[in-house]
């Protein structure tokens, strides 16, 4: 490959966000979604979110349920939809930051299921999902990136259509879609987009150091 081809292609994935620590921490996730699929039954009785489980002392539950799924499908899918949004979005706030947009999700979704919903058990990172594309969107409407609009819209469609409709037709499975789990991940992303400025200089990818001044390169 030539040195431009080489460059190009490291631009391209600084610029979606697979570069770096981004890009590790989007690996790390993906791997973990894939690697819990594959035990199955196992991984999934002993950590899915459920009332009954957590009302007797299972507290690590509130956490684990979002990062397994009912098979290695849903998982897949879960893990192409984190992908999609990290490229569209990734480059709004550094890392650590969309950590506390994460966990800003999973508290709101937990305290909306237990709380606001008759479910019994969930599973899967799709409510989680919901919180980061929301957060997302949201500072980008802010900060007038005109395609966010496009996006919200049709996030703002799928959202109205499941509450209303019920799951999306390519959505439907054998087991039920929480599909409050959704909203209420959304609701939470809302509002840190809201809260939380971007924490990301313009033109800068986050987490990497800006350029130095010419006064720390002299005599170099």
């Amino acid at each position: 490959m030539s040195p431009q081809g080489a460059r190009s292609r490291a631009h391209w994935r600084t610029a979606i966000g697979f570069e770096g620590r981004r890009g590790a921490a989007l690996l790390a996730l993906c791997v973990l979604l894939i690697v819990l699929a594959l035990f199955g039954d196992t991984a999934g009785e002993a950590l899915r979110w459920s009332r009954v489980a957590i009302a007797r002392g299972e507290h690590w539950r509130w956490v684990t349920g979002h990062f397994v799924h009912l098979d290695l499908i849903h998982a897949a899918l879960n893990a192409a939809g984190l992908m999609l949004v990290w490229a569209l979005f990734s480059g709004t706030y550094s890392v650590r930051r969309w950590l506390l947009i994460a966990a800003c999700g999973i508290v709101a979704i937990d305290a909306g299921l237990w709380w606001l919903s008759d479910v019994t058990w969930y599973v899967g990172l799709s409510g989680v999902l919901n919180a980061l594309a929301a957060a997302g969107i949201v500072r980008e409407i802010i900060d007038g990136d005109r395609m966010a609009w496009l996006v919200g819209t049709l996030g703002l469609a799928k959202l109205v259509y499941e509450n209303v409709a019920g799951p999306m037709p390519f959505l439907v499975t054998d087991s039920p879609v929480v599909l409050d789990a959704h909203l209420f991940g959304a609701l939470a992303g809302m509002t840190c987009g809201l809260m939380l400025r971007s924490d990301v200089p313009p033109d800068l990818p986050p987490d990497l150091p800006s350029a130095p001044r010419p006064s720390e390169t002299a005599g170099a």
